[in-house]
Formats: structure tokens, C-alpha cells, sequence
């Protein structure tokens, strides 16, 4: 081929590559244009999905398009987050994640098929949730000192319940198991929903789960609630004491929900998305249902893209050593 065929060939490419940007940034700035699938990694009525459900819900009105939740349980959920990462990027598969999926994964699963900073592309943080350890209602231990000491004395025999490997139940006790240098025998559920359900009915002994998985239980006095594991009393359960107070200020944990979508999914679309999760943490009523379940809402500089990255980077960082002899 002569350089005049050459250079034919080489403009019609450069003029197929430009056409194909353009078509990119047509869809980019178009969409959405049909239904939004948004997985969550755990099964229906733990606190991941009530929060995918209440944020998502107004986010699909900002973008005019139907949010379909998709819950998909499995492995802590590292089974779901694996598919998300494999979706393609088009703005249309997004995940509801947490420090369990995007943080704890990583020194829990050596072989985990995606990895939390490289896979996605961070999108918005929705949610605080502070870590409360409950226990069932006819638990012996009155407070959280005769916890600790009744665990202690009977680590062979209580045991904790779960939402899998690598979930925030799970995760936020082994800290506390740590802490408190013991190893109870751990009872795994597909699903934080399934695992509360067992500790109402009296199946399982004491679980550390996120607070909003548990307001109305220890409001109706199903389970009880010796601490919630951050530096201040939350306004849901007032009578709770911090950990602190109630004398283990070792433990403290507070974990968080944020969307990713698929490493490649376009700035605009991450841009669209990010949008309308800030529209919707300002949403009075998103706001109120938030905080009523004792989450707590990112301000402003922590909603960004951005931030999300650099949180779930820190969170790795946080955890890893934490887990890593777990393993």
C-alpha cells in the first residue's frame, strides 16, 4: 500500500474513532433513556436495601427513569459486587456498596475477583451507619460491662449471628471479637434481614449490626441494645449509651452505603448520578426517613465522586490489619 492508501486508511479510522466519541458523548448526555438496574449485595429488609430503596427512590425521579432493585445475595456480598464489576459500563448497572464489599473484602477474600479501587468508579456516598451491638431479649447480660465479662466466661458457648463473610455484621464483630480477645462461634445468614429475624426469634445470641437495621426492634423491645459504637448517643435511640459510656471505648465502628457503577462508565454519567444522590440527601422527606433509622447524613464535601474514592482507599487501609489474621 502506497503512502496516499495509507494515509486513506489512516483518516478513515481517525474519522471512525472521532464518530464513535461522538456517539459516547451523545448517549453520555442523553441518558438515561430507559429503567436503571441497582443491585444490592444482600437480601430484602436489611439496612443496605432500605437505604438503596429510600435514596434511590427519589433519585429516580431527578433522572425520570424507573430504578429496578435488584437483590442479589451470596459470599458477603462479594457475589453481587463480582457481577456489577463485570456489567457494562453504560450507566445502567449500578451497586449499593459498603466498608464490607468495597473495604473488608479485600483482606478477607485473597481471591476476590474485583478489586474495590480499580473496578469502579465511585458515584456518591448515601449513608452513615453507626454499628449498635444488640443481643437477644432474654440475653443473661443486663449492661454492656456484664457483656463483656459473660462472653468472656462462655466464649465457647454463645455465639454471634451474621450477614456472611466480609458483610458489616460480620466485620464490625470481629473487631469487637477482637477487642475483647475471643472467638465465639459465628452463625452465617444470607442476609442481614435473616440474621435479625434470628436474634428476634431468640435463635442466635448477640449480633453487631448497623443501626438502621435496628431501631424498631429495640424501640419495641424485641432485642436489646447494650452500645452503639460511636463517640456520641444517636438521636434515634437516645437511651443507648456510646461504647465509651458504657465502658469498652476500644470499640468503635461505623460503617456506610454509597453507589458504584462499572469501572469505564462515562464522567457525564457518573456527573448525572452523583447529581441526583445530592439532590435526594437534600430531600426533606430522604432526610427525614434517614434519620429516623439513626443514620447519619455525609455533608456536602463528602457526597462528591472524589471523596467516596478516597474513603474506600482509607477504609482498606483501616481494615486490612484489622481482618487480615482472620483470614
Amino acid at each position: 500500500m502506497n503512502f496516499y492508501g495509507r494515509s486513506l486508511v489512516s483518516g478513515c479510522l481517525a474519522a471512525l474513532a472521532g464518530f464513535a466519541s461522538l456517539t459516547a458523548q451523545a448517549q453520555a448526555q442523553s441518558y438515561p433513556t430507559r429503567s436503571i438496574t441497582m443491585i444490592v449485595p444482600f437480601a430484602a429488609g436489611g439496612p443496605t436495601d432500605v437505604i438503596a430503596r429510600i435514596v434511590t427512590g427519589h433519585m429516580a425521579q431527578t433522572l425520570g427513569q424507573t430504578i429496578i432493585i435488584e437483590n442479589v445475595v451470596g459470599a458477603g456480598g462479594t457475589t453481587a459486587t463480582t457481577r456489577a464489576s463485570r456489567a457494562a459500563n453504560d450507566g445502567y448497572t449500578l451497586i449499593t456498596g459498603h466498608m464490607g464489599t468495597h473495604a473488608a473484602s479485600v483482606p478477607l477474600y485473597p481471591n476476590l475477583a474485583y478489586h474495590p479501587e480499580k473496578s469502579f468508579e465511585p458515584v456518591g456516598l448515601l449513608a452513615g451507619t453507626p454499628i449498635l451491638i444488640l443481643a437477644r431479649k432474654d440475653f443473661p447480660p443486663k449492661d454492656l460491662k456484664e457483656f463483656v465479662a459473660y462472653v468472656k466466661a462462655n466464649e465457647t458457648k454463645v455465639n454471634a449471628a451474621h450477614a456472611g463473610v466480609g458483610s458489616v455484621s460480620n466485620v464490625s464483630c470481629e473487631l469487637l471479637n477482637s477487642v475483647l480477645g475471643v472467638k465465639p462461634v459465628g452463625v452465617p445468614f444470607n442476609g442481614t434481614g435473616p440474621a435479625m429475624n434470628a436474634l428476634v426469634a431468640g435463635q442466635v445470641d448477640y449480633m453487631c449490626d448497623q443501626i438502621v437495621n435496628a431501631v424498631p426492634q429495640v424501640n419495641g423491645g424485641t432485642i436489646k441494645a447494650y452500645a452503639v459504637a460511636t463517640a456520641e448517643r444517636n438521636p434515634s435511640l437516645p437511651n443507648v449509651p456510646t461504647t465509651t459510656e458504657a465502658g469498652l471505648p476500644a470499640f468503635q465502628a461505623q460503617a456506610w452505603n454509597a453507589i458504584f457503577a462499572p469501572k469505564g462508565t462515562p464522567p457525564e454519567v457518573v456527573a448525572k448520578l452523583n447529581e441526583a444522590v445530592v439532590k435526594a440527601l437534600d430531600d426533606e422527606a430522604v432526610r427525614k426517613r434517614l434519620l429516623e433509622l439513626g443514620s447519619v447524613i455525609p455533608a456536602g464535601a463528602d457526597r462528591t465522586p472524589a471523596a467516596l474514592g478516597k474513603l474506600v482507599n482509607s477504609e482498606i487501609a483501616k481494615w486490612t490489619p484489622v481482618l487480615k489474621p482472620v483470614n
